[in-house]
């Protein structure tokens, strides 16, 4: 799935996906795989897989 970085929580490395379906996804910066956590940007667009995390959708393996 694409979608747009909208969110960045810098000093606690995470952040949220708006999916191209509207959803919003929580990642976490583990789950970036061509891009360092601080070189991300909000708007950016992103490929991402998705996941059903415990509390909210999750974006996983995710690249720029």
């Amino acid at each position: 799935m694409t979608g747009t970085v909208k969110r960045i929580v810098k000093d606690k490395g995470f952040g949220f996906i708006q999916g191209e379906d509207e959803q919003e996804y929580f990642f976490h910066r583990s789950a970036l795989k061509n891009i360092k956590f601080e070189e991300l940007q909000e708007q950016q667009e992103v490929t991402f897989e998705e996941d059903e995390g415990a509390k909210w959708l999750r974006a996983e393996d995710i690249y720029v």
